[in-house]
């Protein structure tokens, strides 16, 4: 039996909603077999962050050259790296064997509002990493952080989004989610917009939604789907997901991974 292969390189959260927790549970429930380098280890859950270990940049190395030696990942998805000096570890190993389909989350704060970055992380993130992504997944106050530009509305998105794929060169999913009346996410791909509609969910536990959105996306990739394609499939899996209603914990809860097998 074949099956397609992807990779995540993330943090780890120890409430399983997020990171590359998540990451794994959605390769999975999408049919991909799901591999992981672990960038730092969190003690976190539904309430909040309470503590990173950032696993060092050389051991990042290790689990990289362990996976792309052995079983070579059909895609990639970079999720949380909260240290300066990883960005460019992960960047080297990339450059070395050049996967396909590298699909960037720039996971800067939390849902419960800890960040997730250090100093200095951010400057190598963008530029290590961000000229060798495919396709980059920011939220709003993402986008804001990384275009410098405020976004309040469709017009805006569409602004931002033209000023990250000019500044970084990769496709950009700029998601409507924070802040916007509905779910609509908009995908700029070499200047081509296309707009991803959906009605909000009114589920308040959103824990992990980033992450299984970019993962779910770099399934799709692994599967062979175009990037429409599999952004339609990554919004519409999440959508069920959060529909699923799952409520676990006391704060923000995670979504069910796996409801479609429950």
């Amino acid at each position: 039996m074949k099956i397609n292969t992807a990779l995540t390189i993330a943090g780890s959260d120890s409430s399983g909603g997020a990171g590359i927790q998540a990451d794994l549970k959605t390769f999975s429930a999408l049919g991909v077999y799901g591999m992981s380098a672990v960038t730092a280890v969190t003690s976190q859950n539904t309430t909040g962050v309470f503590d990173i270990f950032d696993i060092p940049p050389a051991n990042v190395s290790s689990q990289l050259d362990a996976v792309f030696t052995d079983i070579f990942p059909d895609a990639v998805k970079i999720g949380m790296v909260s240290s300066a000096e990883t960005p460019e570890a992960i960047a080297a190993s990339l450059k070395k064997y050049a996967p396909k389909n590298i699909v960037l989350d720039p996971v800067m704060v939390s849902t419960s509002g800890h960040r997730l970055l250090s100093d200095g992380a951010l400057g190598a993130l963008t530029s290590a990493l961000f000229p060798l992504a495919d396709i980059i997944t920011p939220n709003i106050p993402e986008a804001e952080l990384l275009s410098g530009t405020a976004i309040s509305c469709r017009g805006d998105m569409e602004r931002a989004s033209d000023i990250i794929f000019d500044k970084y060169g990769a496709a950009v999913l700029l998601k409507g989610g924070h802040g916007m009346s509905d779910s609509s996410d908009l995908l700029n791909s070499n200047g081509v917009k296309t707009w991803f509609c959906a009605p909000r969910i009114n589920n308040p536990n959103t824990h992990g939604t980033g992450c299984t959105l970019s993962s779910a996306i770099a399934a799709g990739l692994a599967k062979g789907m175009d990037m429409n394609g599999a952004v339609s499939a990554a919004k519409e899996y999440v959508s069920n997901a959060l529909g699923a209603m799952l409520d676990l914990g006391k704060g923000s809860g995670p979504l069910l991974h796996n409801f479609n097998i429950v």
